[in-house]
């Protein structure tokens, strides 16, 4: 499994943090940023954005300092279902009903739940339940039809 991350500098540590912890378990690519150096986490929710779009990568990791800036980023690129996670029982909803490609986080998060609920996100399916494939089509038909490049 290929799966991209990326950050702004507050969300640095964590994303490096989380880059070694996945190093063995998946192919990571890693969108940056490259250190604690102020940057503006768009720049970096894009390139993400973009990959799991484009399918160069199956899933992605946004951190941030609250994950919510970084979260309505990942949502302005088209495919994108980036879903802001602050437990294990977020991201299993996220992935189970939501069927979301991108998880983000905020800096913050303790280390040991991060780890936690990052594997969730990597190995908890879409319940392929008809209600929530039902509202999955619908998202996307609107994507399809108002989206403007």
């Amino acid at each position: 499994m290929k799966i991209g991350i990326a950050s702004d500098h507050r969300g640095y540590l964590l994303k490096e943090k989380l880059v070694q912890y996945l190093k063995d378990k998946v192919d990571i690519i890693d969108f940056g940023t490259d250190s604690e150096e102020s940057v503006d986490y768009p720049d970096y929710a894009f390139r993400l954005g973009q990959a799991v779009s484009q399918k160069e990568v199956l899933r992605g990791i946004a951190i941030c300092g609250s994950g919510i800036g970084i979260s309505i980023a990942c949502n302005k690129v088209k495919g994108v279902r980036a879903g802001k996670v602050n437990s294990l029982k977020d991201v299993i909803a996220t992935r189970k009903d939501n069927d979301a490609n991108i998880i983000c986080l905020s800096e913050d998060t303790d280390y040991l739940l991060a780890q936690e609920m990052v594997d969730a996100f990597l190995t908890t399916p879409f319940s392929l339940e008809e209600r929530h494939k039902k509202r999955i089509e619908k998202i996307t038909k609107y994507e399809e039809e108002h989206y403007v490049r």
